[in-house]
């Protein structure tokens, strides 16, 4: 799915408002997902090189998460043993298919299939269908509600946010 360049104008002026450093430059040399990097807690976006746009939110995601003091001093890869411990990929995948929807775009953006070892489209579906997992992760750090029938929240419950980063 080819992403309009509208739609990564979008994606990047959403994570600079909720408070995420962006920048657009050309990255030299290798990087984990093509196109970007995440340089001093932030992301830098290659959009020449860019093969997926949607892997724009699920990094941010990944930054979004992470508790301030970590998010500072991520730089280059993501370790995983740092993302492991802080549950990082578990809440990224809900917290972009939230940002999805918030932003009027389609989950298969970001779950494309060359994502995800090939189960962006099962995530996807289950998500549609309110079988979500991560959520519970994401309430614990206070960033949204996980739906349930037994309770009444002051807000509405994921996907919507109550906010977008871990503070």
């Amino acid at each position: 799915m080819k992403v309009p360049n509208s739609d990564v104008e979008k994606m990047i002026r959403f994570i600079t408002a909720i408070g995420l450093p962006v920048k657009t430059e050309t990255i030299e040399g290798p990087t984990f997902l093509p196109g970007l990097a995440i340089v001093h807690g932030g992301l830098v976006i290659d959009v020449d090189k860019l093969l997926y746009p949607g892997d724009i939110l699920h990094e941010a995601g990944h930054l979004a998460v992470m508790p301030p003091a970590i998010r500072a001093t991520l730089h280059g890869d993501l370790d995983p043993a740092i993302d492991l411990e802080h549950a990082g990929e578990l809440m990224a995948i809900p917290w972009s298919y939230a940002a999805c929807l918030h932003l009027g775009l389609d989950p298969s953006v970001v779950f494309h299939a060359n994502g995800y070892r090939n189960g962006g489209k099962a995530i996807t579906e289950n998500f549609s269908k309110g079988l979500y997992f991560g959520v519970p992760m994401l309430q614990w750090i206070g960033l949204c509600y996980e739906p349930r029938r037994d309770k009444q929240y002051d807000a509405a419950p994921y996907p919507n946010m109550l906010k977008w980063v871990r503070e």
